[in-house]
């Protein structure tokens, strides 16, 4: 009996491992998707991966915006919440240790670049320069 109820809790755990394994997949390869049907319109795609919660993750909301107005049709720029349980698979899918974390993909959708913490503008924008954005 006892080896029934061991069995039985062992598969419901991996069945459900195994299904939040493919979820973050599956959001990862969307994203990577996505940003490939848009190559001809963004050289970058600059996810950055956080909460709005996290004090250092708030000090990027600025820069966010700014990137994403100076660089407008250059630079696609992406927030995911990682608190949330929407914003929770990519934090899986991007295998990241600390928020935030900023992550670089060029226009085929590659990861060139990645960063952790709080990312001055001037730095970041660094970054976005070494695939042409200008």
């Amino acid at each position: 009996m006892k080896k029934q109820v061991l069995r039985s809790i062992s598969l419901i755990l991996f069945v459900g491992l195994l299904s939040l394994s493919c979820n973050a997949a599956n959001a990862r390869a969307d994203e990577k998707k996505q940003g490939a049907t848009e190559e001809k319109t963004y050289l970058v795609t600059f996810v950055e991966l956080g909460s709005v919660r996290c004090i250092p993750c708030k000090m990027m909301q600025p820069i966010m915006k700014d990137i994403e107005k100076d660089y407008a049709g250059q630079v696609k720029v992406v927030f995911h919440d990682v608190w949330t349980p929407e914003g929770e698979p990519f934090a899986a899918s991007y295998k990241i240790r600390v928020i935030p974390t900023q992550v670089f993909l060029d226009k085929d959708g590659e990861e060139y670049f990645r960063h952790e913490g709080f990312f001055p503008k001037d730095e970041l924008v660094k970054v976005l320069q070494q695939k042409g954005v200008k």
